[in-house]
């Protein structure tokens, strides 16, 4: 504000100058000094036209600064004008817009880029008054789909018949469903369609996200054989590795003109080796057989509490020898429809976790509760452990995978198959510094 104060005290500076001139100029010509009016003259025109150039520099410069704002356009270069302190607050401003219109654009390269790499088709309209306009489209969806990257909902329709006509038939509203695609002209494939509308800065904009269940399918099959080799291959070779180094030394050995009877008691401790190493392989092929030919569960109708105290029954001498302090809340008599056998052994799969993690403790409390909720019956399992740790929680559903030297890792999930099998679910929570498991049943009505 203050630089705009002093450019206005010049130009009435020099309009002050201009005036006096013309005074002295009238002056010197009354006084007949002829050669001396035309020089002041001279001096009120070289007055003016400095005058007039230098307003009309400010005025370019201040159009031209308020016209690349306005426009958007921040290619234009002031640092030449710098000098000129007079609009030294607009092109701040202008350098500061300039700035956040840079680091904008470097965000929409971002974003494109990664839409650009996603393995998902992504389509975003936005509304022009009655109309729709493509505002993005990721290169999957083009490539995919076959489909140039127009800009015009009704060039999309074209080519996308059938994919449109569902949008529409919503009216660009909320949408979460399947549907039948022709790639190319070839067999259908099935996708997952999602769709939603968001307004922004009184914008609306309508975000289409297709996923072939082909590929999900595929992918999650890929990831689980690949985990699956890896479990494999690191038993395997943990067992015929010992097991051939044996093999070499006790070849060594019978090859020999005499045995001492210490090579005796190596050959028989090389063979209680290789007997342990394939008892644990036994083992192992027999936790996957067991993971893999689940028998389907043969469900009756039977009382929760019967359930629990059958499993109460067989846990509690380890309760006793451990001094274990088990609350048993269960106090409505809720009936479900179970393979009594098969979710005894997911309870006592869950007692016994429980115990193994009260380990080392002074007070070792069990809890075990239940509630039913919308034809469910939920059924909790706590203990007053240390809990599982955050960077596994994702990982103790899966085949092997234990904590214990001892474990064989098959547990949790094998007692996760069984639930499902029964058309519940599983799973952990961490409540209130305790550790809990919760099984949800169908409740039999």
């Amino acid at each position: 504000m203050l630089k705009t104060l002093q450019t206005y005290k010049l130009i009435f500076l020099r309009l002050i100058l201009i005036v006096i001139g013309i005074e002295l100029s009238i002056y010197f010509f009354k006084i007949d000094l002829l050669f001396t009016g035309i020089f002041g003259l001279c001096m009120v025109f070289l007055l003016a036209r400095e005058m007039y150039f230098y307003v009309r520099n400010l005025v370019m410069i201040y159009n031209k600064t308020i016209s690349s704002i306005l426009q958007n356009d921040f290619t234009s270069d002031f640092s030449k004008q710098k000098f000129n302190k007079s609009y030294a607050e607009l092109f701040q401003l202008y350098e500061t817009l300039k700035n956040k219109h840079n680091e904008q654009i470097s965000r929409d390269i971002i974003y494109r880029s990664i839409l650009n790499n996603i393995e998902t088709g992504v389509v975003i309209l936005q509304k022009q008054e009655t109309d729709w306009d493509i505002f993005l489209m990721n290169d999957y969806f083009s490539s995919h789909f076959n489909v140039p990257k127009v800009s015009k909902w009704k060039y999309l329709k074209n080519q996308l018949p059938s994919l449109c006509e569902i949008i529409e038939k919503d009216d660009f509203h909320e949408i979460k469903t399947a549907i039948d695609l022709s790639i190319n002209e070839q067999h259908k494939q099935t996708f997952v369609l999602q769709a939603s509308r968001t307004e922004i800065f009184k914008q609306n904009y309508f975000i289409v996200l297709l996923d072939s269940i082909q590929n999900v399918v595929e992918k999650k099959e890929k990831d689980a054989w690949i985990n699956l080799m890896k479990v494999i291959s690191h038993e395997l070779l943990n067992s015929i590795t010992p097991i051939r180094s044996i093999c070499q030394n006790m070849e060594d050995l019978v090859e020999q003109d005499s045995l001492s009877s210490e090579d005796l008691e190596d050959i028989k401790y090389s063979v209680q080796t290789m007997l342990r190493r394939s008892d644990h392989l036994q083992k192992f092929v027999e936790g996957y057989r067991k993971l893999a030919m689940l028998p389907s569960p043969q469900k009756e109708k039977m009382e929760l509490q019967h359930l629990i105290d059958n499993c109460l029954q067989i846990m509690s001498p380890i309760f006793r020898k451990e001094n274990i302090i088990l609350e048993n809340t269960i106090k409505h008599n809720y009936k479900v429809n179970v393979d009594q056998q098969q979710m005894e052994q997911v309870l006592i799969n869950l007692l016994t976790n429980a115990v193994m993690a009260l380990e080392n403790l002074g007070q070792k409390q069990i809890f075990i509760s239940s509630e039913a909720n919308e034809n469910r019956v939920f059924i909790k399992i706590s203990d007053n452990g240390k809990g599982i740790e955050k960077e596994i929680e994702d990982k103790i559903f899966l085949p092997f995978f234990t904590t214990r030297n001892e474990g064989a890792g098959i547990g949790l999930t094998l007692s996760k198959n069984i639930v499902e099998a029964h058309g519940g679910y599983i799973l952990n929570k961490n409540e209130k510094g305790k550790t809990t498991f919760e099984i949800c049943l169908i409740e039999f009505l």
